[in-house]
């Protein structure tokens, strides 16, 4: 079915929402995991860490195979996974399921930047921005208001619920996503890396163990140092085999782009500086009064305490695209930065009541949401479209590796800046004012390297459109690919069911090629935007011998309709052309001549057939 662009946007909103919850609802468990799964707390940490791992792995390459399949067909694989480890998780008592069904709920993190290359692709232009930046943010939307109703059943109901509840919203979403949500006709077709999928998990994997466990290994140790040796090797080895493989996993050099490159720096700095505004409130807001510094609030208090952050975060959506349409994404993402900066350093002095943390969430929920709705707007204008899923999913990667870095440096503070509370260390005021001033520290690094980030320009591609078409109607799954002037290809993509097709075109002239089986090829020159449409002719026919001159041959196909006609020469020869592969009825008709009639197979080239006519009996009647 159709849908409307505010349809659309919405679901694929939700679908965000529903990977943001089953993030977040482990948070009100952290504490009481070792006893809910009979496990001590090292082992337990993996429930968490199993699912950083799995969706840093997943994102990248859900987005290749979505440029290359289609991203709601795997828009649909990553929340089908989240759905079945939500059942798992919510199923099960003991630590080795638990992180089965965390691994699986992982997935789903893909789904964030598959949704944003599916708006680029269906949107109208003057609907992308708030679009885009309500998905983009979706992480940040749904964690907000998932908190508070996931403390309230942790402390209330059986913690199952959560799992149950994370695989029934994942179920709504699914449907909605088969029902409203259309399948992009815009693909890059290729043969998948699996090689470089391989070597880019083991290198995440590597790193991202020794970011998240180096605290409880130790940052010396032998084990952490060796991930992250490891971690160095196979990046480099990884990046070397990308740049040698004509289909790569990750184009480096369409990453090595200075707006591209940048932008994912600077994503990495502004994951590093969002951790602390989840992870200090909900404590701060916790911690006993008698501390003299904690306020004492109850989980569920404390969650409706950071809730602004979300409601700011939607709120910046519509505010954050006419910023972007009348200035630009990289003013958005400066002004974003700027925002959660100064919120940090007024979050040094707003730490003591529950209406103040609030203050100091809506701060960071309004600048995370301008600087996450401009970074996606900065990667697709440097990208070609049929890349843009790959290249949502790495920028997605790179907030992940600054959220995990930062989990890593704020964990390493709080846990060594601690004053003792009845026998047990907890978090000193000292050391969330740090942790403040590390998260202020990283905005003005983002503000750095943002500073430097190509101002808006020209559009360096637009779009070329149209339909290809065959003797019967429109043609699905032709092969449309536009070829620079100096022989190289450009962008390539197929036609959908409805036989249309889409493609970026970048300034220049080039020439556009379209092809499929059983017909013949077409090109034309293109320079810029606009329409192209192609009527391919059948490349099947019959050739052959009647032995006579003037015999009327007529084609029909299996429907009985007829396909083509023509006429023997002279020296009894014919030819008819343009038929598609299949099977045919070939019928011949001569006066003075017996009518005959052959079957006939036909593929993507001409077949020969042999006919003899038999003359008519003459009877003569008195």
């Amino acid at each position: 079915m159709s849908s409307s662009p505010g349809r659309l946007t919405a679901v694929l909103a939700l679908a965000g929402v529903v990977v943001a919850v089953m993030q977040t609802l482990m948070v009100p468990l952290l504490a009481d995991l070792p006893s809910l799964l009979h496990s001590d707390s090292s082992d337990t940490a993996w429930v968490i860490t199993i699912t950083l791992l799995t969706g840093a792995v997943a994102t990248p390459v859900l987005g290749r195979l979505g440029d290359m399949y289609g991203k709601r067909r795997m828009m649909l694989v990553a929340l089908s996974l989240q759905v079945a480890g939500s059942l798992v998780c919510g199923l099960t008592t003991a630590l080795l399921p638990m992180m089965i069904g965390r691994g699986l709920q992982g997935f789903a993190i893909g789904a964030i930047p598959l949704g944003i290359s599916i708006m680029r692709d269906e949107l109208p232009p003057e609907r992308l921005g708030g679009a885009v930046g309500l998905m983009s943010s979706s992480l940040g939307i749904g964690g907000a208001f998932a908190l508070p109703v996931a403390a309230l059943v942790a402390e209330h109901f059986n913690w199952h619920i959560l799992f149950l509840g994370a695989a029934a919203l994942g179920l709504v979403s699914l449907v909605l996503i088969v029902l409203v949500v259309p399948e992009s006709a815009v693909r890059s077709p290729g043969r998948f890396d699996l090689p470089g999928a391989i070597g880019l998990s083991a290198a995440l994997v590597c790193l991202l163990l020794a970011i998240s466990k180096g605290g409880d290994w130790g940052w010396g140790s032998t084990r952490t140092l060796g991930f992250g040796g490891a971690a160095v090797v196979l990046f480099v080895a990884w990046g070397f085999l990308q740049l040698r493989t004509a289909e790569p996993l990750v184009d480096l050099r369409t990453t090595a782009r200075r707006p591209v490159l940048l932008t994912n720096l600077t994503s990495i700095m502004v994951g590093f500086a969002l951790y602390a505004t989840q992870l200090v409130p909900p404590q701060l807001l916790q911690l006993p009064s008698a501390t003299g510094y904690g306020l004492g609030l109850s989980m569920v208090v404390a969650g409706l305490c950071v809730a602004p952050s979300g409601l700011l975060m939607m709120a910046m959506s519509p505010l954050a695209a006419r910023l972007i349409a009348a200035r630009g994404p990289k003013v958005s993402l400066l002004c974003g930065i700027t925002v959660l900066g100064a919120g940090y350093g007024l979050g040094l002095t707003l730490m003591g009541a529950g209406w103040q943390m609030a203050i100091f969430s809506a701060m960071a929920g309004a600048g995370v949401g301008l600087a996450y709705a401009a970074m996606p707007s900065l990667i697709m204008s440097a990208v070609p479209a049929t890349e843009t899923a790959a290249a949502n999913g790495l920028n997605t990667l790179m907030r992940s590796i600054g959220t995990s870095s930062s989990s890593a440096v704020v964990g390493m503070v709080l846990a060594g800046m601690t004053i003792d509370f009845g026998g047990t260390p907890v978090p000193s005021l000292d050391g969330f004012r740090t942790t403040f001033l590390i998260g202020c520290a990283a905005c003005v690094a983002a503000l750095l390297i943002a500073f430097f980030i190509p101002g808006r320009a020209r559009p360096a591609e637009t779009l070329l459109l149209g339909v290809v078409r065959s003797p019967r109607g429109v043609l699905e799954g032709a092969a449309v690919t536009l070829i620079s002037k100096d022989g190289q290809q450009t962008g390539t993509t197929s036609t959908d069911v409805s036989g249309r097709y889409s493609l970026n075109i970048p300034d220049g002239e080039h020439v556009l090629v379209c092809s499929a089986a059983g017909f013949q090829p077409e090109a034309a020159p293109v320079s810029g935007p606009g329409e192209v449409d192609f009527t391919l002719s059948a490349t099947g026919a019959i050739t052959g011998t009647v032995g006579v001159a003037g015999a009327l041959l007529i084609a029909t196909d299996e429907r009985g309709e007829v396909a083509g006609s023509v006429t023997s020469r002279a020296d009894g020869s014919f030819q008819l052309p343009g038929l598609l592969p299949g099977r045919y009825a070939l019928a011949v008709a001569r006066r003075g001549y017996r009518t005959a009639a052959v079957p006939v197979r036909v593929g993507d080239g001409p077949v020969r057939c042999e006919l003899v006519l038999v003359p008519e009996d003459v009877t003569v009647t008195n």
